[in-house]
């Protein structure tokens, strides 16, 4: 097994597009997402990320086969409701670098992807200049939902272990549909924040 992981910024993700709707629909299924897929919602979504200035697609690849993906951009790119828990505090917003996603497949987590995700987002943050602050947020489900999984493993320990912190004062709302739901609903995200020193 040849496993890589590759940074791709700006219209060079383009041809990954379709890849990375099918990780997100694919792996967003589970606990805690519970998503339910939506191809109109991801068409949107991707559209929202190729358009911003500094975004980066970083991927991994199992030989030619993408399984896995993480996405960032700067925050002031994001959707307002992103944005929203931010600005309410005061934040400056053009000092924010946003982690997106990180997804990845069942059989490929445990090897060490999920932390070179976080550093090349970090990275090209640092690359950009400007922003003092790195953000991404995490679904809040409580502890007996009754989806979650008995052998369900929280990640708080290993985003911690990436210098990120949680901020209950930061929660946004993103609406999808559950995989249990008639329709979509809002769902609250915590956000997790970890400074950088800018350059």
């Amino acid at each position: 097994m040849s496993l890589q992981v590759h940074p791709f910024s700006g219209q060079a993700a383009l041809p990954f597009i379709d890849e990375l709707a099918r990780l997100r629909i694919q792996v967003f299924r589970e606990f805690p997402y519970l998503y339910e897929g939506d191809y109109e919602y991801e068409r949107n979504y991707l559209q929202t990320f190729l358009g911003a200035p500094g975004n980066l697609l970083a991927l991994a690849f199992d030989g030619s086969r993408v399984v896995g993906a993480s996405t960032a951009m700067p925050m002031i790119h994001e959707t307002p409701n992103i944005q929203a828990p931010f600005q309410e505090k005061g934040f400056d917003l053009e000092r924010i670098y946003y982690f997106s996603e990180s997804i990845l497949e069942k059989a490929y987590r445990g090897r060490g992807i999920g932390k070179e995700f976080f550093r090349l987002r970090e990275e090209k943050a640092v690359e950009l200049g400007g922003f003092g602050l790195l953000a991404f947020c995490a679904v809040l489900r409580p502890a007996d939902h009754p989806l979650r999984p008995p052998d369900y493993a929280p990640l708080d320990a290993f985003w911690q272990k990436q210098g990120f912190s949680r901020h209950d004062e930061l929660v946004c709302t993103i609406p999808w549909k559950d995989l249990t739901e008639p329709a979509e609903s809002p769902k609250s995200l915590v956000f997790w924040l970890k400074e950088i020193r800018p350059h």
